[in-house]
Formats: structure tokens, C-alpha cells, sequence
């Protein structure tokens, strides 16, 4: 071979050698727009495979990305361990005012599973006893959903001297709990206040304002029984849910799709939204807020609502699907097998999600009524 390459003038192996660099250079270019024309087909045809755990209640949990990502580990551990899924929302506000999300015990479950700080170092493990132990104190409060955020911040002793006291939950047994249990502690050095409005109360033990702290990350109303409220009659599956779809076919013909684009008033007077956006836009228009502009997404829709068996769709209901991610695109049901949502090809549109369609076969089975 040595002596083949000596017989062949220089100037034609440097030739030889440039083409095959240019040929090898257009095989690997087309490759990879090949790829990446499908994943852009992909996200393009939409931004649903139903979560373990049986989707979620009512309310809506109004929480950082790194909270939002517990959310299928929160509802699997919530079956596991026998939990209603409408508290899936409570407990991720719980977690956001624990952890934010943050950390390897992100539910600070260590104290009730081990009896110290820092035993937990698998968020996974975290959150699985977390759920467990947030229903054994929801049991022993009666059900009692303040009591029982409350209980999770002083521990059980709370939930005694609650029943000893009237046998429900109040601000002003918070406080004087805490008054009570820090002058058992103060001595020790190792508790101050948590708030500085506590200060003048010698409120020092745990956060006697946990509850309010906690229910700023959730939206939704809590019944006499401590689980939170079904919406109101009809709901988006109702009258509302045909104005809603009136409101969003206003937009057929007049949009492109923007990933991310609805996310500001200029994008919307243009007419660029992507899915989550459009959806977004079109309750607006009916009066109901299901998320900021700015940062609404498949995954914070998905978070709010009723669950409604897809048996059980009605127009007007949000159906999701499972595209280029879990849960990444979604629409407003009309009926007949059909949704109304902002496409890639299409803009605001009316697609099918029949068996044997793209969608069709992409429908996860989650469907919320807002």
C-alpha cells in the first residue's frame, strides 16, 4: 500500500483527500438536520400517558420549577400510601415553603421518619415520607387541613392541645402554643424567632404563622371536611366551556406558533402563541384566570382543576398529550374527538384526536376541567 500511494502524484492524494473530507462532511451536515428536523416536527405538531397516581384534584399550586418537578413523585407516593390526590397541590406548597424544592430531604421529612435532622438524603425517600407522615397527621387532625400544616411545623403536640382547646384549628392557639413550648426551650439558646412579629408575643417555638405561609403557594378554597373545594357547578365543562371555545376559535386562521411566544401583550396582538399560551388566552376571555402570562406552561395547567375521567369530557374541558415530552401539549376539548389548541403547522386550529390520528394516538388520558 506504502509503495501504491508513492507511484500516485502528490497533488492528486491531496485532492482525493479533500473531496472525501467534503463528501464525509455533507453525510454528517444531512444527518443531522435530518434528526433535527424531527424533533422540530415534532415539538411543531404540539407541545399528553396519564401520571401514576391518578392525576390531581382541585386547587392549584402556585410554585417555583424546582418544587414543580416533585409533582409526579407527590402523586405516585399519594397513591402508594392511600391519599386523596386533591392534597397534591397543598403538599407542593408545603414543600415550596420547606425546601422550595431545593435540597436532598426537600419535604424536611428527616424528624418524622428518623427523629433527627439529616438522615434523609434521597429526595425520593423525602417525599415518600413525607406524603406518609402529612397523612397521619391529616388523620389525627380529623381532617382538619390547617391544623394538620400547622401540626407539621410544631409537631403532634399541636394537635392535643388544639383538642383540649375547642378542638379546631385558630391563629391564636398557634400562638400560644408557641409561647407555651418556647418557654420550655428557651434556655437551651437554640430557638429565636422565625418572624420578627412573633418577637413581642415570646411566640419563638417553630412558625406560628405556618398556615398563611404555606396557603400563599396554593389557589383554591378548602371545605368544612379539610379537603379543597370542587369548583363551582359546570365548571369549564359547563356553559363556560362553550364560551371558552367560542373565545379561542376567534383565533383560527389569525395565529402562528411560537415556542414560548403568547407570553407578552405584543406577541398576542401578533398573533404568536404556542399551545399552553393560547389555552391561557382563551379563559382569560371568559374570566378565568388559570396562570400569568409570563409564566404559563403545559406543566402549571396541569396542576389546576378538577381531573375528569376521559370518559366523562366534556366540551371545554383541557385535554393533554404526550409529544415531544410528557404532558407537552395541550388544548381545549369541542367534543366529537376534537380540540381546539395552537398547533406548529397550523396556528389556533381544530384537530383531531381520533384513534389512528397524530394526537390520537398521543392522548394521555389527562383531562382537567378548570
Amino acid at each position: 500500500m506504502h509503495i501504491v500511494l508513492q507511484l500516485i502524484p502528490k497533488k492528486y492524494l491531496i485532492g482525493g483527500t479533500l473531496i472525501l473530507l467534503g463528501l464525509s462532511g455533507l453525510l454528517i451536515m444531512s444527518t443531522i438536520v435530518a434528526i433535527t428536523g424531527e424533533f422540530e416536527k415534532d415539538s411543531q405538531q404540539s407541545e399528553v400517558t396519564e401520571i401514576e397516581g391518578g392525576g390531581i384534584g382541585v386547587g392549584t399550586a402556585n410554585v417555583s420549577p424546582e418544587v414543580m418537578k416533585y409533582q409526579p413523585l407527590l402523586e405516585k407516593y399519594a397513591q402508594k400510601h392511600g391519599l386523596d390526590a386533591s392534597y397534591v397541590p397543598i403538599m407542593m406548597a408545603l414543600m415550596m415553603q420547606e425546601s422550595g424544592g431545593r435540597g436532598n430531604d426537600p419535604m424536611q421529612s428527616s424528624e418524622s421518619f428518623c427523629g433527627s435532622v439529616g438522615c434523609i438524603s434521597s429526595p425520593e425517600l423525602s417525599v415518600d415520607k413525607g406524603v406518609l407522615h402529612f397523612k397521619s397527621v391529616l388523620e389525627k387532625a380529623h381532617y382538619d387541613l390547617k391544623l394538620c400544616l400547622q401540626s407539621y411545623n410544631f409537631g403532634g403536640g399541636f394537635i392535643n392541645y388544639v383538642m383540649k382547646n375547642g378542638g379546631k384549628y385558630t391563629p391564636e392557639l398557634a400562638i400560644s402554643f408557641s409561647q407555651l413550648q418556647y418557654q420550655k426551650v428557651k434556655h437551651t439558646g437554640n430557638y429565636h424567632c422565625v418572624r420578627p412579629e412573633m418577637v413581642p408575643y415570646s411566640a419563638c417555638y417553630g412558625d406560628a404563622l405556618y398556615v398563611n405561609a404555606v396557603l400563599k403557594y396554593y389557589t383554591g378554597t378548602i371545605t368544612a371536611d379539610g379537603k379543597p373545594a370542587a369548583p363551582a357547578s359546570g365548571g369549564s365543562g359547563g356553559k363556560s366551556g362553550v364560551k371558552v371555545i367560542d373565545a379561542g376559535k376567534t383565533l383560527i386562521g389569525k395565529t402562528r406558533y411560537v415556542f414560548g411566544g403568547g407570553r407578552s401583550q405584543s406577541d398576542i396582538n401578533a398573533g404568536r402563541f404556542d399551545c399552553s399560551s393560547f389555552v391561557r388566552w382563551a379563559f382569560e376571555q371568559v374570566g378565568m384566570n388559570v396562570g400569568p402570562m409570563s409564566g404559563v406552561t403545559t406543566d402549571t395547567l396541569k396542576t389546576q382543576g378538577q381531573a375528569i375521567n376521559p370518559k366523562d369530557m366534556k366540551p371545554g374541558d383541557v385535554v393533554f398529550f404526550d409529544t415531544y415530552k410528557k404532558d407537552g401539549h395541550v388544548g381545549i376539548y369541542v367534543g366529537d374527538n376534537q380540540f381546539l389548541g395552537c398547533q406548529g403547522k397550523t396556528g389556533v386550529a381544530i384537530a383531531s384526536m381520533a384513534k389512528g390520528t397524530y394526537f390520537g394516538e398521543r392522548f394521555n388520558g389527562r383531562v382537567k376541567r378548570f
